[in-house]
This record gives C-alpha cells, sequence and structure tokens, in this order.
C-alpha cells in the first residue's frame, strides 16, 4: 500500500526523522493558509499523487509570494500530471503539500527496501540524489552503495558508518545522519515496509540533515497488524478495478493488453502471462482467483475482468486441486450467464474432477472454447485477439 508524500512525513515526525516545515492543501485557500503557517518565503508547491518524477511532469513548483502561491496552486490543483510513472493517462491532482524552502547545500539519495535474495533489509544510498536512482544505477552503478542488514540483529553502529562515509556526510553533520538513519530503520521494521525513500535527502547550507521528500510503501500482506495504517489509504490513486477486486479477495493487476486472464495460484498466473505474451497476444491483468475461489468470486472475476474495455478475449487457466474443477466449471458458467459475455473464452483446465468439470463446460450450451493444454490455449487465444 502506498501513501501521499505529506502522511509519510507526518510518520517521519514521529519517528524523529527532520522534514521541512509543511501542510497540506486541499483548495487554493487551503494552499495560502499553509503558506501564512510556515510564515516566510520562499514555499514549494507540491503535487500529491502516488508517482514520482512530479517535478519533470510540472507537479512541484517554487512560489516567492502568495500571488505566487495562488497562481501555483491554481495550475497545479485539479491538472491531469502526466510522469514516467503515471503512464500516458496521468492523475488528476486533487491536494497539495505546501513546505517551506530550503538552502540546499548537497543532494543524497537514502532509501531502504526488502533484498528476498539475502533475507535482509538493504541500504540503498547514492550522491546523487534529486536524479532517477534507475539513471544511476545504470550509467554509473558505481555510485550506488548498498549495505545489507539483518532485521533480526537490526542496525549497527558499523552499518551507520558505512554509509555515512560511502555519502560523504561531513564530521559536523555525521551525528544527525546517524540518528535519522537509526530512526528510519525503527520506522521502516515497525510498519512493515516493502520500500521507504528519501529523494533527495539533503545537507542545508547550515549542515543539517533533512529529508526533502519521502515514499513509503507498506508490505499489504502485514496491514492486518497495523489497522491504524489503513487510514491512510487513498483510494482515489489506485485502479477502482483493483480496489474492487480486493474487496473480493481477488489478486487482481491491471495492465495494458488485451486478454483477460483468470487463473488460480500466482505462479501460474505469472506463467500463463509469460505463455500469451510469447503466443503473440498481450495480458490485460494478472488475476489469481486463489486456491479456493467459490463461484460467486469467479463471477466476480468475470465482470472485472469484462469492465476493462481494453479486453477482447479471455483465456482462463485452472489447475483442479483445492478448487475443483467442476466446481470451477459451474462458476464460469453461471458468469458467462449473467455478464452475457460476447467476447471469445479459452478455457484450459487439469485435475481435480476435471472431466466433470469439461461436462459442465459443454452441456452448457454457451460457447467456450476449450484446449488441450496451455500452449494450446496460448495458441487459441491469441488468434482470438489477433
Amino acid at each position: 500500500m502506498k501513501i501521499h508524500e505529506y502522511q509519510a512525513k507526518q510518520l517521519f515526525r514521529q519517528y524523529n526523522i527532520p522534514v521541512p516545515e509543511g501542510n497540506v492543501a486541499f483548495s487554493v485557500g487551503g494552499a495560502k493558509e499553509a503558506t501564512q503557517n510556515i510564515g516566510s518565503f520562499p514555499v514549494v508547491v507540491k503535487a500529491q499523487i502516488h508517482a514520482g518524477g512530479r517535478g519533470k511532469g510540472g507537479g512541484v513548483k517554487l512560489a516567492s509570494s502568495m500571488d505566487e502561491v495562488q497562481t501555483v496552486a491554481n495550475e497545479i490543483l485539479g491538472m491531469t500530471l502526466v510522469t514516467h510513472q503515471t503512464g500516458p493517462e496521468g492523475k488528476l491532482v486533487k491536494k497539495l503539500l505546501i513546505e517551506a524552502g530550503q538552502e540546499i547545500q548537497k543532494e543524497l539519495y537514502l532509501s531502504l527496501l526488502v533484498d528476498r535474495a539475502t533475507a535482509s533489509v538493504v541500504i540503498m544510498a547514492s550522491q546523487d540524489g534529486g536524479m532517477d536512482i534507475e539513471t544511476v544505477a545504470e550509467e554509473t552503478p558505481e555510485r550506488i552503495i548498498k549495505v545489507h542488514v539483518d532485521p533480526l540483529l537490526g542496525i549497527q553502529g558499523y552499518h551507520i558508518r558505512q554509509v555515512a562515509f560511502g555519502l560523504k556526510i561531513p564530521p559536523v553533520a555525521m551525528k544527525q545522519f546517524g540518528a535519522l538513519l537509526s530512526n528510519l530503520f525503527k520506522l521502516f521494521v515497525e510498519n512493515d515496509c516493502s520500500l521507504v525513500e528519501i529523494n533527495p535527502l539533503i545537507l542545508t547550507s547550515t549542515n543539517k540533515v533533512l529529508a526533502l521528500d519521502a515514499k513509503l510503501d507498506f508490505d499489504s500482506n502485514a496491514l492486518h497488524r497495523h489497522k491504524e495504517l489503513m487510514g491512510l489509504r487513498d483510494l482515489d490513486e489506485e485502479d477502482p478495478l483493483e480496489v474492487e477486486a480486493s474487496g473480493y479477495n481477488l489478486n487482481y493487476i491491471n495492465l495494458d493488453g488485451n486478454v483477460g486472464n483468470i487463473v488460480n495460484g500466482a505462479g501460474l498466473a505469472m506463467a500463463t502471462m509469460d505463455i500469451i505474451k510469447n503466443a503473440g497476444a498481450t495480458p490485460a491483468n494478472f488475476m489469481d482467483v486463489g486456491g479456493g475461489a467459490s463461484s460467486e468470486q469467479v463471477e466476480n472475476a468475470f465482470r472485472i475482468i469484462l469492465a476493462d474495455e481494453k479486453v477482447k478475449a479471455v483465456l482462463i487457466n485452472i489447475f483442479g486441486g483445492i478448487l475443483r474443477c467442476d466446481i470451477f466449471a459451474q462458476g464460469v458458467v453461471d458468469a458467462a450467464r449473467k455478464t452475457n459475455i460476447t467476447i471469445p473464452v479459452v478455457v484450459r483446465m487439469e485435475g481435480t474432477n476435471v472431466d466433470e468439470g469439461k461436462k459442465i463446460l459443454a452441456d452448457s450450451g454457451l460457447t467456450l472454447t476449450s484446449a488441450l493444454n496451455l500452449s494450446d490455449a496460448a495458441q487459441k487465444i491469441a488468434a482470438a485477439v489477433n
């Protein structure tokens, strides 16, 4: 689960991680009031959306007077902000963060994320703050510092020193940086984060360390332990179909292709998308209905997929284990009748009660194409959309 920058900075304050003075605003009047509370100029007006690259898209601007605050807030509020992370459709800006401007001596990059390969938390840092870290990794990988921390042992002094020396933190700011990094690690672990990123982390003209930006992503599977964080969720920033699917306990991710997929099991879903791509078509979604899906869940899965106008055909790929093929087939038939499917549907089933399942599909009177195996299913679905 992602949250906005202003929400992340509220959490930063709780963990004594220094951030600029600032407030969220939902209107031009609110932006002016937030500026008055800061009491000095310049201020920075920032669009609040769940995407990076806001500055390049015109969503971050400096204002040196109240008139400029009004002008800039008017320009950004209500705009459709397009960045490299939003896609061409962009995101509508509904809120702003107004912050005190800073005199920047140096910009750095700092993040914490889970490294599955080493079962550790990796601290990733660079002297090239303010830039896309992907660009730095591609062009100058030697400028990226990586320090792995065993989550059972926690962050130690030598971890902090290794990062600080790599970033060339001046001695006068070393104690501040150490406290910031230690508190950042505490925030990361205690809130089951999958990512914490500060870009840029700045050194001011007075040698103070300050988180000028903040990006947090929480592990959705751990949110049951953090009920208080659920209030930070902004459904307006999420895909409506993904939000609806989560309400039915369906694992759904919207993609850009034209073949809708209904699969049980995340690994099988990934393999299904790969084989569709290899066959010359493109997946329109990731959809895992789970091992114990009911016929009602199958119906909801169909309805969500068909609500996507990009979908020109549907591929059903089921391996019957916990979810028996006959139960799933009945769900498919019920869903097809209720949703009035008019696009091609290819079904591949194997596993428990597969013969009974195929009979249910054959006797349904619906136009459903059966596939012998996954390769056959991919070829048939590609032919249907091409």
